[in-house]
């Protein structure tokens, strides 16, 4: 890789967590190891108090990756933390963010040093759950930045962890890739944000979080699909320029709408024989997924997420299809109503467009079968999957069916702030829901 390359890969990186909101104007750092023209391995690094949003090429540096460098120089400062990520075996890529949410729900106003380990963030969604391995440890660190207690505590849970946290300064994640310690970074942010929403409607997160640990099985569909190393400007249909054109809106809107964290959730357009498939759904600008054309026919090698749609397609005459992991979904569906001892099986819109739009939408099991699933999408058009995300189909367009996971977004915001108000979501729902 060139090193005009890696500049346009960190500019999409930096512009995309800007407008994820994990950093602000200057915060947080992007690093990865390559292989230059010569075969030497080096290290890549932003600049210290460079704009992640708005890189120039002259704001990646690339010090030294086998020697310590402590002290500030135009590298950031943070780059003895990188260098030691990226000695790890098989970790090209490393990210620090200024995580909003995550770090709201990894604070605590106990004195200081700690006198007892504190607690990690333990996710309760399934793509922090299964991808971040259960949890993210939390760290308190005298010096949290750039310090020699920084190297070693974030080398160490780093072995074992996908992410680490320093209390009150942020994540840091590896990652296969540069992409891949992106896609971890964003994980913590959406676990974080789901757990803070949760607790503010009076979710029991900590009995929650016991029980996922006993059975995950009980409260997460399958297990999403790993992220792989793939070939992420594949695509299989160049010779129709506005279908491709379509996917990458689409993914783009998936992104900057928060309706699923970067590279998860999958698009589809079903043809004649063929499907088109976007198995990373959530692409921003500069840094798009593989766009791949499959054949509709179910195969032996399918991985579960591609035999939904296939059998979406085979069992209906639908015509596109969205999965993506809305948050504010994932929040909502944990929500108890006063005097009942467990959560409904449907989310009632009550804003006017939501109630115009789904008299109810159904929430359904982890593991609902799947000839199940499409008798609700072909009802309902989306449903809410338990621990499972929210699969939305439409009868004609990409345009048509992003207007799904989208209004499910607000319907789930203004029910989550609604209860967070203290108001009672039961008296402002449509009379004609509750005979549903």
């Amino acid at each position: 890789m060139k090193s005009e390359e890696i500049f346009r890969l960190f500019q999409a990186i930096g512009a995309a967590a800007l407008k994820y909101d994990i950093e602000d104007s200057h915060s947080g750092n992007i690093a990865m190891k390559w292989l230059d023209e010569n075969g030497t391995l080096r290290m890549a690094i932003t600049a210290t108090g460079s704009q992640k949003g708005d890189l120039e090429i002259d704001h990646i540096c690339f010090p030294g990756i086998d020697k310590t460098t402590y002290g500030h120089y135009k590298a950031s400062s943070e780059t003895d933390v990188h260098a030691a990520i990226l000695s790890l075996p098989d970790v090209f890529g490393s990210m620090h963010g200024h995580t909003k949410y995550a770090t709201l729900v990894t604070l605590d106003d106990l004195p200081k040093p700690p006198q007892t380990p504190l607690p990690p963030l333990r996710p309760i969604d399934p793509l922090g759950f299964y991808h971040l391995g259960g949890e993210v440890p939390v760290r308190w660190l005298r010096v949290p930045t750039g310090s020699r207690e920084a190297v070693h505590f974030v080398l160490g849970d780093l072995r074992d962890h996908q992410a680490t946290y320093i209390q009150g300064h942020g994540p840091f994640a590896r990652g296969k890739s540069v992409e891949h310690a992106f896609f971890n970074l964003c994980l913590v942010e959406h676990s974080g944000y789901i757990l803070h929403f949760a607790r503010l409607i009076g979710v029991n997160v900590p009995a929650l979080q016991r029980e996922i640990e006993a059975s995950p099985e009980a409260f997460f569909a399958a297990p999403p699909r790993p992220y792989l190393l793939e070939d992420h400007k594949r695509c299989d249909f160049k010779d129709e320029p506005e279908t491709v054109s379509a996917f990458l809106k689409t993914g783009r809107r998936i992104f900057e709408s928060r309706l699923s964290p970067f590279h998860t959730g999958s698009i589809s357009l079903r043809g004649v024989d063929t499907m088109l498939y976007a198995p990373k759904a959530s692409m921003p600008d500069g840094l798009p997924g593989p766009l791949l054309e499959v054949p509709l026919r179910i195969e032996k090698g399918d991985d579960p997420e591609l035999l939904v749609h296939k059998w979406i397609y085979h069992e209906s005459s639908l015509q596109s299809v969205i999965h993506a992991y809305v948050p504010e979904a994932e929040v909502i569906h944990h929500y108890v109503y006063p005097g009942e001892d467990s959560p409904r099986n449907r989310i009632v819109p009550i804003d006017a467009e939501g109630s115009f739009l789904y008299l109810v939408i159904p929430v359904l099991p982890p593991r609902t079968d799947l000839d199940e699933l499409i008798r609700n999408l072909v009802d309902y058009n989306t449903v809410v999957i338990r621990g499972g995300g929210v699969w939305s189909v439409g009868e004609q367009s990409l345009s048509e069916v992003l207007h799904h996971p989208s209004s499910v977004r607000d319907i789930c915001f203004y029910r989550i702030w609604a209860i967070a108000r203290g108001l009672d979501i039961s008296k402002m729902e449509p009379e004609r829901s509750k005979s549903w």
